[in-house]
């Protein structure tokens, strides 16, 4: 697919940073000396963690250069607080020597990688003795937006491979990395976020989970493809006086490398 759009992600930012807010609330992690943001994006969330853990290398990871260029611009990265890398996660995380992180943070974006469970052996292995993994993903594969994504897909011949895959839940996280040896803490939050504007719930999801599928379109099927869409999602997400409701369910975990 085509790069990701930074200002068009950046449009709720507000309501997608949150998660991210909330899984560092659990990150109870003192001094550390390597902080790692796999899947950083624009980096203005990768940044708290430089102002959170001032002592710190922070490194921002991500396979988006429209992304990468953004988080290199930010103040922490101008000021050296911040190092930013253009990378594919699974062969930075190859790369990486064992035991050199203290915090790995990947918010919203191993839900990219294929098989990621597969790769949590390979996270855990980074951490140094105490060291924290965080990790959030959506979960909200079985929600209209995505049924209907998904039927829509079939119809028009989108190629299997642009099509997002089910995501594990809570105890997958904890069966996974408890098996490596790790203490869990693994939960799901379901977010109703209260959009504004015309057409939100689509402005909400073409810069993520419809973004691969539509680029995986010729030019002229991508409109009438939006134009449905659209439309379908209106109808699952009506708005009210108060604005549209976007229900939203995330997953977490936080695990501890004994």
């Amino acid at each position: 697919m085509s790069d990701w759009d930074r200002v068009q992600y950046a449009r709720f930012a507000g309501a997608r940073g949150r998660p991210f807010r909330d899984l560092l609330a659990q990150v109870d992690a003192v001094d550390p000396r390597t902080v790692v943001d796999l899947g950083c994006g624009s980096g203005e969330l990768t940044a708290t963690l430089a102002e959170r853990w001032p002592g710190a290398e922070v490194v921002g990871v991500d396979s988006s250069p429209d992304m990468v260029t953004g988080a290199r611009a930010l103040p922490a990265a101008l000021a050296g607080r911040l190092t930013v890398e253009e990378a594919d996660l699974r062969a930075w995380v190859a790369h990486r020597a064992p035991g050199s992180c203290d915090v790995v943070v990947s918010n919203a974006a191993l839900q990219w990688v294929p098989d990621h469970l597969g790769l949590l052996p390979a996270l855990v292995d980074l951490l140094a003795p105490g060291g924290r993994l965080a990790v959030q993903i959506p979960g909200n594969h079985d929600a209209p937006s995505h049924r209907i994504l998904r039927e829509l897909a079939g119809r028009y011949g989108v190629p299997e491979a642009a099509r997002r895959p089910a995501v594990p839940g809570p105890d997958d996280y904890l069966g996974v990395l408890g098996r490596l040896g790790c203490a869990v803490d693994a939960w799901e939050t379901t977010y109703l976020h209260v959009l504004s504007g015309p057409d939100p719930v689509w402005e909400w999801v073409r810069g993520t989970g419809a973004r691969p599928l539509l680029h995986a379109l010729p030019d002229g099927r991508r409109e009438e493809f939006a134009e449905e869409y659209r439309a379908r999602l209106r109808e699952a997400y009506p708005a009210e006086a108060w604005g549209t409701v976007l229900p939203f369910r995330r997953v977490f975990a936080v695990a501890v490398r004994r």
